[in-house]
């Protein structure tokens, strides 16, 4: 009896136990990470769509609910006749004893997902990507050249390459000149950015700085020639346009992000088989700058069996198209691109995903 005693008071010290913060550490980090996952494939899967003519297709999710319920039971029942005639064996103990327990555990997620379309899609897509974004994204770090390639059409009238098949053209020799410039003066730290009112308006203003050494100080004046700008002014006005009001502004004429990822689809490596079925245009050369052949914003591959060392792969008409996990250019500017895509959406005021877990 005094065993059974402690059973019960074994099963009802677990029964008051909290169940859940338990969850927490596990659920955070697995959604977050089953989330991230499906994202990447997503965006991969729709650049691949695009690069097939085919319709690309983008689903946020919502709302994450996971409901756990746990519930426990124990029983003991037992009797004795003790040393009695009726006794299958006179002398000894006819007794029986009887114990149950029974568990449930449910585990039921609910996960609902809002599709990118309408003005949402409008807003997110196909609103181009404000000069000033691009600007502090070059202010952050990122590489100028990757910047510029990926997220304008053209600068003061100097045309970058626009990829798809649709307006495909390559680069003007100018733009490939001035990405070089750019990226000699960024890498030495001379290009800077101001806020600067103008008429009461917030102005954005693109500096380069003074004492710099010889080769930086050719490259700026390079790069004013390439724009057409002041070639005395250290300071200038960034506005929105294919071109400059005068000689004193840069007028950069962005890509909305349904744009970027045209641009980025035109990079997707294809098996030979479909370009042969004219299934897909085969994949455009390389740029050519003065230093040679320019590597792709980003590479891709192709294969029929899935890959084993991916950074993100998707199948798509009988084939795996995937990114390696040692293409670290490649993996920078993909996740590059993601981080973009949370980021340019404006003017919404849509919730950003919640995960309700209820434990009982």
């Amino acid at each position: 009896m005094n065993r059974g005693l402690s059973l019960l008071v074994a099963f009802g010290l677990a029964g008051c136990t909290s169940f859940g913060p338990g969850t927490v550490n596990r659920d955070r980090f697995d959604y977050t990470e089953a989330v991230a996952e499906s994202w990447k494939r997503q965006m991969l899967l729709n650049l691949v769509k695009i690069r097939y003519g085919d319709t690309p297709v983008f689903l946020d999710v919502g709302q994450i609910v996971s409901a756990y319920s746990i519930q426990s039971t124990f029983s003991a029942a037992g009797s004795a006749n003790l040393f009695t005639v009726a006794s299958a064996h006179v002398g000894v103990p006819d007794a029986s004893v009887g114990v149950g327990a029974q568990g449930t555990y449910i585990d039921r997620p609910t996960i609902t997902y809002a599709p990118l379309a309408g003005e949402r899609f409008a807003r997110s897509l196909m609103t181009p990507v404000p000069p000033v974004t691009i600007l502090h994204f070059i202010r952050a770090g990122y590489p100028v050249d990757v910047v510029m390639r990926l997220f304008t059409q053209e600068v003061n009238g100097v045309h970058n390459r626009h990829g798809g098949d649709l307006a495909a053209r390559p680069a003007d020799s100018e733009f490939v000149a001035l990405l070089e410039g750019l990226r000699r003066i960024q890498t030495s730290g001379a290009i800077g950015l101001r806020v600067h009112r103008i008429d009461r308006e917030e102005a954005t203003l693109i500096t380069f700085r003074r004492k710099v050494e010889p080769d930086v100080e050719e490259a700026m004046i390079d790069v004013r020639k390439l724009l057409g700008l002041d070639p005395i002014s250290r300071e200038f006005k960034v506005v929105y346009g294919a071109l400059a009001a005068n000689d004193k502004e840069i007028a950069i004429l962005s890509r909305s992000v349904l744009e970027v990822l045209i641009e980025l689809s035109s990079y997707i490596t294809v098996p030979e088989a479909h370009v042969t079925e004219q299934r897909v245009a085969a994949t455009s050369a390389n740029e050519t700058g003065p230093d040679g052949s320019m590597p792709p914003l980003i590479h891709s591959a192709t294969s029929v069996d899935r890959p084993g060392d991916a950074f993100v792969a998707v199948p798509y008409r009988g084939y795996w198209f995937w990114i390696d996990d040692r293409d670290r250019p490649s993996k920078r500017l993909f996740t590059f691109l993601m981080f973009v895509f949370s980021l340019v959406e404006t003017g919404g005021k849509d919730s950003p995903p919640i995960v309700t877990i209820p434990a009982q």
